[in-house]
């Protein structure tokens, strides 16, 4: 009987030693992944996986929101013609040529809008959400980068035209970013030196 005890309380024992290898295992994962992300600006034709897509964008939906009221939304394009569209009026409001594509050749396009109505803090939720999405992206083994003009594109008619057809009311929702993602093309970038007086400490 006493060996049976003390071979289930062993157990229990390198239960517990287990369980707390792996939650240091994953916190020093996720410190990993956070301090090696980089904005990538190369990317194959390869398309990810729709699963890996669907996991990146459900944590977007966990990033942190004002009282919880989850005011942002995202639009995951991997259809090629609107993706492409999407493409041609990020462009003109930066001014670009037509043959030069603000995506960088990624393959999906993560849209990240923000219903204003619903909460005072809908820029900063937006942003979370965005922040989720390029360290999810990485995490997942993808370059990722967020390109701007959002709610530029989404004032256009041809914007809120594609809101429109997915049900979404054009006049609550505002462009936060785009979160490009994609297989990266060539050497993954190399971080920069971080600036002097970064962090200032109050003890």
């Amino acid at each position: 009987m006493k060996k049976v005890l003390l071979i289930i309380a062993a157990m229990l024992m390198l239960g517990g030693c287990c369980k707390e290898t792996t939650n240091k295992t994953a916190m020093n994962t996720t410190m990993e992944d956070l301090l090696t992300r980089r904005s990538v600006r190369t990317y194959t034709d390869e398309m990810p996986p729709f699963e890996v897509i669907e996991e990146i964008c459900e944590a977007g939906t966990y990033a942190p929101t004002g009282m919880n009221k989850q005011s942002p939304i995202i639009l995951a394009v991997t259809n090629r013609e609107v993706r492409d569209r999407m493409s041609k009026l990020n462009g003109a409001v930066f001014g670009l040529d037509n043959d030069r594509d603000p995506f960088y050749g990624a393959p999906v396009v993560l849209v990240v809008l923000a219903d204003t109505t619903a909460s005072y803090t809908w820029k900063e939720d937006g942003s979370l959400v965005m922040s989720n999405l390029l360290n999810a992206a990485h995490a997942k083994g993808l370059g990722s980068c967020w390109i701007h003009r959002a709610k530029e594109v989404f004032e256009t008619e041809e914007g809120k035209a594609i809101l429109r057809d997915l049900g979404i009311d054009d006049t609550k929702y505002v462009g936060i970013g785009n979160c490009i993602l994609g297989y990266v093309r060539g050497d993954y970038p190399q971080a920069k030196p971080r600036k002097d007086n970064y962090v200032y400490w109050i003890k």
